[in-house]
């Protein structure tokens, strides 16, 4: 069995990597940081003609997310399996959950930030700045229902502070050098914004049991 076949086989298996709650951005230069989406955790994985969009929870979104599906299908590739967010934006370009349970379907996109199979060859061992640069240029071009989700080499307290400013839920921090590992890693770092939705609603969800019954998942 070929390494992306047998990659594809255990997709539902792979548990994705999750950021570890932090309460400030890590300092110093071995981190990049990206912008953490209000969305659902999405697995998009391709083998030949076969897409599915499993969420954290084991679900398959691929017909729930149609256009998201179609980029996947349309990229020049053989095999694919990215990590990334299902996301649906406001008229301002902000993510919101809300409208990502209300509406779905066509408004959806994938926010893409790892990419773990290509054509074949495992990359979770990769460095993340080597894992993103090779699904930067997969996503070099513009396709309806993916985007890349940059990220930044700056200071991590300025960045978080301009997130914040934005209404963003937050960053996540990634060391450099780092390989993909599931589970809670202590590589990702994930801060919040206090103000945003996302807490407010997480720690209703919390109070009322319901966090473990939605179908998606979040970071």
């Amino acid at each position: 069995m070929s390494a992306s076949r047998e990659l594809q086989r255990q997709l539902k298996r792979i548990e994705p990597c999750l950021p570890r709650p932090a309460t400030r951005p890590p300092a110093g230069p071995g981190w990049i940081h990206e912008i953490k989406h209000d969305g659902y955790c999405i697995m998009a994985g391709r083998d030949h003609g076969s897409v599915r969009l499993y969420s954290r929870n084991g679900y398959d979104f691929a017909e729930r997310f149609p256009l998201a599906a179609a980029a996947i299908r349309k990229l020049p590739v053989r095999s694919c399996l990215i990590d990334g967010e299902a996301i649906v934006c406001d008229a301002n370009g902000l993510a919101v959950f809300n409208l990502l349970r209300r509406w779905g379907g066509d408004d959806v996109v994938l926010c893409a930030f790892d990419l773990l199979e290509l054509d074949g060859h495992d990359l979770r061992r990769a460095p993340i700045e080597e894992r993103k640069g090779t699904l930067a240029k997969l996503l070099r071009r513009p396709v309806d229902g993916i985007a890349f989700n940059e990220h930044y080499s700056g200071d991590g307290a300025i960045i978080y502070k301009h997130a914040c400013a934005l209404g963003c839920e937050g960053i996540v921090s990634k060391r450099l050098g780092s390989a993909y590992r599931s589970g809670r890693a202590v590589c990702w770092l994930k801060v919040k914004n206090p103000a945003a939705p996302a807490v407010t609603r997480e720690a209703e969800e919390d109070w009322n049991g319901k966090r473990n019954r939605n179908p998606g998942g979040n970071q």
